[in-house]
């Protein structure tokens, strides 16, 4: 019988684990990113058909660039799980304060991967179950996402926690 993965939660303090997920490959330790995992990250958004038409090499300075802005604002969380400090899962937490639905905070996730070789494996679950509850304990009252229309597994995925396609969602490359 093969263990189904599960995420904990930590405090997460810069430099300290925010949680970690126990799975086929092993204990994945999620930290807040950091420099030294740049091109690591950037391999996981191009790792797929989709991201490897949009990505490049993780070395390019507007990478650095992005990185820096995301790392010094205080409502983004990008988070990394590591294996032997090697990047194999990643996703970006946006805290958003709002006026509506009474003030509420809302969280919104964005580029979630997981490494292909453990796709499939539960791995994914565990993090979202982890940004989820995340995401909760930092009071949000409502976690929002978008993903590519041609990503039907993933929609089958998010569906799968409760997230509902309620709104069009719409984007206007600049």
């Amino acid at each position: 019988m093969t263990e189904t993965p599960t995420a904990t939660s930590a405090g997460g303090g810069r430099g300290l684990p925010l949680g970690r997920i126990h799975s086929v490959a092993g204990e994945i330790t999620l930290v807040r990113a950091r420099r030294e995992h740049l091109c690591g990250l950037v391999r996981l958004l191009a790792d797929d058909e989709i991201g490897a038409t949009r990505e490049g090499s993780g070395t390019e300075d507007v990478y650095l660039t992005a990185f820096e802005a995301v790392d010094a604002d205080p409502h983004q969380v990008l988070v990394v799980g590591l294996v032997a400090e090697e990047p194999v899962t990643m996703l970006q937490i946006s805290f958003i304060p709002g006026l509506s639905r009474r003030g509420a905070l809302r969280a919104q996730l964005e580029g979630i991967r997981v490494a292909e070789p453990l796709r499939g494996t539960g791995v994914g679950t565990a993090m979202m179950q982890w940004a989820i509850e995340y995401c909760r304990d930092r009071g949000a009252a409502v976690v929002q996402l978008s993903t590519d229309r041609r990503r039907g597994e993933a929609h089958q995925f998010y569906f799968r926690f409760g997230f509902v396609d309620s709104h069009l969602g719409l984007k206007l490359q600049l």
